[in-house]
């Protein structure tokens, strides 16, 4: 019989792997393990020592403090860390940061222009389209880049994009409605018909 003990003492634990808060940052500590990568992430420029296997996603919340965007199942199958890059939506919890040196990086941090909401912020709040918030940051970026990305011509096309954003509190007719009414200002304004049933 294995000696318990033992086993559960050599076992390392993720807390193990979190920086103190008088320590130096990960970012600033140069290591054979790690390399250099500059993101461009809501207009700033970050230049990180980091260790190559690190998920953009932690990059994001633990080396630059952007804490808006959430980890939920960190397997790609929530959306709740949704973001943009170059326009175009990515679950950063399934991509290594090193991948996007030099990228142009926008988080839910980067959506307001100083006090003003961007029009999908503003639907949201509209709508009542949140109810405990955890998933609303992944929800407003993933409709974000529907739009950016020009899927949303029809009812379907809108429930079928959002479709990789689960909420768990079911608030998905109020987050179908904010989405919506932003395709339809959209499409008003470009002269086009709105979105199709």
């Amino acid at each position: 019989m294995e000696n318990t003990s033992t086993a559960i003492s050599e076992r390392v634990s993720i807390l193990d792997q979190i920086p103190l808060l008088d320590s130096p940052s990960p970012s600033s500590v140069p290591s054979v393990n790690t390399i250099p990568v500059t993101l461009h992430i809501n207009g700033t420029e970050y230049n990180l020592q980091i260790d190559p296997c690190v998920t953009l996603l932690d990059v994001l919340r633990e080396y630059t403090g952007l804490t808006g965007t959430k980890k939920g199942c960190d397997h790609g199958q929530c959306g709740a860390c949704t973001i943009l890059v170059d326009g175009y939506r990515i679950n950063s919890c399934l991509t290594l940061a090193v991948s996007y040196d030099g990228e142009q990086i926008t988080t839910i941090e980067g959506l307001a222009e100083g006090e003003d909401l961007h029009p999908v912020q503003e639907a949201f709040l509209d709508h009542d389209a949140f109810q405990c918030g955890y998933c609303t940051p992944g929800q407003i970026m993933s409709a974000v880049g529907l739009l950016l990305e020009g899927h949303a011509k029809t009812d379907a096309d809108i429930r079928e994009q959002m479709s990789g954003n689960i909420c768990r509190c079911g608030a998905y007719a109020n987050i179908f409605a904010a989405v919506r009414q932003v395709c339809d200002n959209e499409q008003n304004s470009n002269g086009n018909a709105s979105v199709q049933q």
